[in-house]
């Protein structure tokens, strides 16, 4: 029998198009649009308008390889985008508006975007833009006013289109682009292959991934636009999980209704948006029936203990997982640990790591000094790699983040315990370096806000004379509430040194965010190390 393989079946996103259409085509599809009404439609009718779309934009003279960009919320005709678009050959490319319009200049013409998708809601940040750079074509999805002058209109194009048999592709070719929040210098762009994307899908739907199923009705409120979507929109129409979009609308009471009306059993998204969430409960915890919610993931930024905490008082889940851009993003998962019984402080300290591994990614932490042993001890920058993992930026750009055999390097400075969970301890550029000593910015920002009276923290090295870097600590309290330095050093130092405590609190209305939801600390250190304020 030497010689026998098996068939060289392509892992195609078109395979996840036409499973979507065959077997679960009565799957609904919910999204609450601008003006808070609700559109139902399914899979059986996006994969075919997905056709249509694609046989449009063939006409316009889209062909392979060429981008596609998008100004979409999470809505029904971005998923016909993410269907259509790699399935005719092509590459999506999400934009994110909330950047200001300098870097989505930038971003638009590194990429080489050939033709515009975005929300008439959207319009604005596309004026912003409008210069930057000249799209063959820019099509409108419009709720109210007609397509303006020198558009065309998405649900034209869609009425109007032939539809198309999907071509036969090769794995390896480019089906997804998003570039990086770019917190340090320009963004970066990560191309996903329709390869990359499927094998990311079975590792989301694995029991120890992210459990998705077809017994799922899903609420991602992570943006499409984000890191690509967190392979939600292939993970879920690879396995029938019906799908809950909201739209523009991300405040907490709109988040909760749909999580109540549509009996969601599984929601993804930043911890800003779930600390919004929790607040919500807290003040109406009989308001919203969430009995079918199972799993809240979480990801994006460390989850404070407290936050896990305050969900299990609820009945409701949190499940933290890690993961960048470049990793597509599903990295590891943190599955409560068998070893440990619910409830109990060790249980929760264990929840409030990053997780181990997915199956197929692969992990190492080195130093200075090499490999790092998994010991839970000694630090250092989290390295991986695997199937879903990039290998290299758009343009050749940032080849200093990978390594000579083959692994990126994430900027995260962790600890791998003997079972291979990591626990994230900073930003490689975040961490505090006081006396030859490392501090955990992180560390100290979620035992800060689970200060009643912190509604937001954030922790950030200033110069120091003497130590090297002291941190500061930046807070916003919760409407009403107060607290002084003093009350809140005697907080932290329950599981803080004497000598890690910041000295210096500054106290602002708000935390600065990044485009993605993360703390915009490079605007902190401007306002108080640079402005010295």
């Amino acid at each position: 029998m030497d010689g026998l393989t098996m068939d060289d079946y392509q892992l195609t996103i078109t395979a996840a198009v036409n499973r979507s259409e065959r077997f679960h085509p009565q799957r609904q599809i919910v999204s609450r649009r601008p003006d808070r009404s609700l559109d139902r439609t399914t899979y059986g009718e996006v994969a075919g308008r997905s056709r249509r779309l694609a046989g449009a934009l063939g006409g316009l003279g889209v062909g392979s390889g060429d981008r596609v960009a998008t100004l979409l919320w999470n809505q029904p005709e971005h998923l016909e985008v993410y269907f259509a678009v790699p399935a005719m050959g092509s590459v999506v490319h999400t934009l994110n508006p909330r950047l200001h319009p300098d870097e989505l200049s930038y971003i638009v013409n590194h990429a080489g975007d050939r033709v515009l998708i975005l929300d008439e809601t959207l319009l604005p940040v596309f004026d912003s833009i409008r210069g930057a750079r000249d799209f063959e074509n820019v099509i409108v999805v419009t709720h109210s006013e007609p397509a303006p002058e020198g558009t065309l209109s998405y649900e034209d194009l869609v009425s109007s289109g032939e539809a198309v048999e999907w071509p036969d592709l090769d794995e390896r070719q480019a089906a997804a682009m998003c570039y990086t929040s770019g917190t340090t210098g320009r963004p970066k762009g990560v191309t996903y292959s329709h390869r990359s994307a499927i094998l990311h899908c079975l590792g989301a739907a694995l029991p120890d991934g992210l459990g998705i199923s077809r017994r799922d009705v899903m609420l991602p409120v992570v943006p499409m636009f984000h890191a690509n979507a967190w392979g939600i929109p292939y993970a879920a129409a690879l396995t029938g999980a019906a799908i809950v979009y909201p739209g523009p609308h991300l405040d907490a009471e709109s988040i909760l209704d749909l999580l109540a009306s549509e009996r969601v059993t599984m929601t993804a998204g930043v911890p800003t948006v779930w600390m919004a969430i929790l607040a919500a409960l807290d003040a109406e915890p009989d308001r919203w029936d969430l009995s079918a919610l199972r799993t809240m993931v979480v990801g994006g930024a460390a989850v404070p203990q407290s936050m896990i905490e305050g969900f299990d008082r609820h009945g409701l889940s949190v499940l933290q997982a890690w993961g960048m851009t470049e990793t597509s993003p599903l990295g590891t998962v943190c599955h409560p640990s068998p070893d440990l019984g619910d409830g109990t402080p060790e249980q929760y300290g264990y929840r409030a790591r990053q997780g181990i591994a997915v199956p197929l990614v692969e992990i190492r932490a080195r130093n200075e000094e090499g490999e790092v042993p998994w010991d839970d001890q000694t630090m250092g920058e989290l390295e991986v790699r695997g199937p879903w993992v990039a290998a290299g930026y758009h343009g050749g750009e940032g080849t200093e983040k990978f390594t000579a055999d083959g692994w990126f390097q994430t900027g995260d400075v962790v600890t791998i315990d003997p079972h291979g969970c990591i626990k994230i301890w900073d930003r490689s550029k975040d961490l505090v370096k006081s006396g030859g000593e490392w501090i955990s910015s992180v560390d100290l920002e979620n035992l800060l806000m689970a200060h009643p009276a912190v509604a937001e923290a954030a922790v950030i090295a200033i110069p120091d004379e003497r130590w090297g870097e002291r941190p500061l600590g930046v807070i916003a309290l919760n409407e009403g509430r107060s607290a002084t330095p003093d009350e809140l050093r005697e907080h932290l130092s329950r599981d803080f040194a004497k000598w890690q405590l910041p000295e210096r609190f500054e106290f602002v209305e708000a935390i600065p965010r990044t485009a993605t939801g993360k703390w915009k600390k490079i605007d902190l250190r401007a306002r108080f190390v640079n402005g010295s304020e």
